[in-house]
């Protein structure tokens, strides 16, 4: 086949530009840009010079064709447009999500397409796996439980997952290490960036800073209406967060925000009895199916992580779900996204409405 390789500069994508090229397809390798000059310029140092770096002497080593292709304004456009939206409406969103819907196997694809490049399969260093299951694809998890990225894939659509290929998806990380050592890779060294795909090597809070600037608001006591002491801006703060609120007496917990008036309520009593976090709503839904699964008892993650909950989920007449937790999350935060799943499989995602 024809297969258009994305590579980051990090082990993954190596390893998987590496395992397509030995299975004998002929491989082309595309790296990203994404971030805007000007928002680079105020967040810090280039982020992709020492990523090209490596991507470059990968492919040469592999004597595989690199093509660097900016998709900045998409980007801005797409993702960051869409994060800042989230925030200033108080909800928490998922950059990462979008990220891989949007641009990697959404706009890539467009950009290909448009000059008239036709690519049988489109490759990268995801941590998961698809199969064709009675005419429709589905994702299945990683074996490596710590590494699994269904969660931030379940938002590809039928035509993106027919397209999609994940050489190392049945590997765990441990595995693809070593397959970096045995081909002795540029990169076969290189730590994993503990920065979600959407800053990199970037702070969240520089990121708001920059777009939002800072305003004074009162933190509010929840139970007690009381003024504690001030904040510098409600987008800065996520329901459950429990660091940088830097009052004693805690552990202190953000139960709230008021949008409007920029007001922040805290509380010490996060995990009372009575506060039970176990339900919300799913909108958005989005089936590998194309329709929500006959059976009521599903897997849950609300987040990305080796974390899944049993749920109870009920379809409501306008496509949306109720999801009951069998246990409770201290997480929950509308405009996260809840990934389902059955067994291994990923049944598809909505948005959290808490």
């Amino acid at each position: 086949m024809k297969v258009a390789v994305l590579v980051s500069g990090g082990v993954d994508s190596a390893v998987a530009l590496d395992q397509v090229k030995k299975q004998g397809h002929e491989v082309t390798a595309f790296y990203l840009k994404i971030w805007l000059e000007d928002e680079l310029a105020y967040l810090g140092d280039c982020p992709w010079q020492e990523d090209l770096s490596y991507v470059r002497a990968v492919c040469d080593q592999l004597n595989v064709p690199l093509e660097v292709i900016s998709l900045q304004q998409e980007y801005h456009d797409q993702v960051v447009a869409y994060t800042l939206e989230e925030i200033k409406a108080g909800r928490t969103p998922n950059p990462d999500i979008m990220c891989n819907a949007r641009i990697k196997f959404g706009s890539f694809l467009s950009v290909l397409e448009a000059r008239g490049e036709h690519f049988d399969k489109i490759a990268s260093g995801h941590y998961a796996q698809v199969a064709e299951y009675t005419g429709r694809w589905f994702l299945t998890r990683c074996p490596d439980p710590v590494k699994d990225q269904t969660y931030f894939l379940a938002g590809l659509s039928q035509e993106q997952l027919s397209r999609v290929m994940f050489p190392i998806g049945h590997l765990h990380k441990y595995e693809v290490r070593a397959l970096a050592e045995a081909a002795n890779l540029p990169n076969k060294h290189r730590k994993d960036s503990q920065g979600i795909c959407f800053l990199g090597k970037f702070k969240f809070t520089d990121f708001l800073r920059h777009h939002l600037g800072e305003k004074t608001g009162a933190l509010i006591e929840w139970e007690s209406g009381t003024q504690l002491a001030e904040h510098r801006g409600f987008w800065f703060y996520t329901i459950g967060q429990r660091q940088g609120i830097g009052l004693s007496g805690g552990p202190w917990y953000v139960v709230a925000k008021d949008t409007n008036k920029n007001h922040v309520y805290i509380s010490r009593a996060y995990y009372a009895a009575d506060k039970k976090r176990s339900t919300f709503v799913a909108t958005d839904m989005n089936w590998f199916a194309g329709t929500a699964p006959e059976k009521t008892t599903v897997g849950v993650k609300v987040r990305h992580g080796q974390d899944i909950h049993a749920a109870r989920i009920v379809e409501r007449s306008d496509g949306s779900l109720d999801v009951t937790l069998t246990e409770r999350d201290q997480g929950l935060a509308s405009g996260q996204f809840a990934v389902l799943y059955d067994g291994q499989c990923c049944l598809g995602a909505g948005r959290i409405v808490v």
